[in-house]
């Protein structure tokens, strides 16, 4: 296991630096209470600090609401605590996906890290308690050809009870770089269902 869970880390590690050459188009789709919402899209690249920088992309304003003032109120405090929400939900996201080799390491040293064999060459690496308390990402990895090909992630929300589900695809470029292609963000107790799709991938300064 020890073996798997230090090629898992190196593999994190060196995708990383590789996406750091790289900018490309975030889509995100976002479904509350059954209803879609217009799907935004980012401009992304990496920044100095090694965070994510984010530009819309074309016209995203919404139309001002219909109905008076007062429908226009409540309109806007929705709107503001679903900016609140997605805040909420970014934050969340960047704990799990990429995977942080400290936390993957900080689980070893825990012994919060279970390994069940699969077919294939291909294992899944259970972490426990790995972001938050009582949370768990499973990983399938690819031992062979050292790319993770999915994460499984039960957590929440601020409190326990508003439990989040999270579904991660990855794919590889050309190159062999391995990126999250597309997260489903499933949030039951607000009825919120969040699709990233990550696309159109070129090199920086191409």
């Amino acid at each position: 296991m020890q073996q798997k869970v230090a090629a898992l880390k190196q593999s994190v590690q060196e995708n990383q630096q590789r996406l750091h050459q790289y900018q490309w188009v975030e889509t995100q789709q976002i479904t509350l209470k059954g209803e879609p919402k217009p799907p935004k899209q980012n401009l992304c690249k990496y920044g100095p600090d090694g965070q994510v920088q984010k530009v819309p992309i074309g016209e995203q304003q919404q139309a001002p609401p219909s109905g008076g003032r007062l429908k226009g109120r409540v309109v806007e405090k929705k709107k503001a605590e679903m900016q609140d929400y997605m805040g909420d939900v970014k934050s969340l996201l960047s704990m799990y996906v990429p995977p942080n080799p400290q936390k993957i390491q900080a689980a070893v040293q825990a012994h919060n890290v279970s390994l069940v064999p699969g077919g294939g060459g291909v294992v899944q690496l259970v972490f426990k308690n790995y972001a938050q308390p009582g949370d768990q990402m499973t990983c399938s990895f690819d031992t062979a050809a050292k790319k993770i090909q999915s994460l499984n992630v039960n957590t929440y929300m601020g409190q326990a009870k508003d439990v989040v589900t999270l579904a991660v695809q990855f794919a590889s470029l050309p190159d062999g770089t391995n990126y999250a292609q597309q997260t489903v963000l499933d949030a039951t107790a607000k009825q919120l269902q969040v699709t990233t799709t990550n696309s159109q991938y070129s090199k920086l300064g191409q």
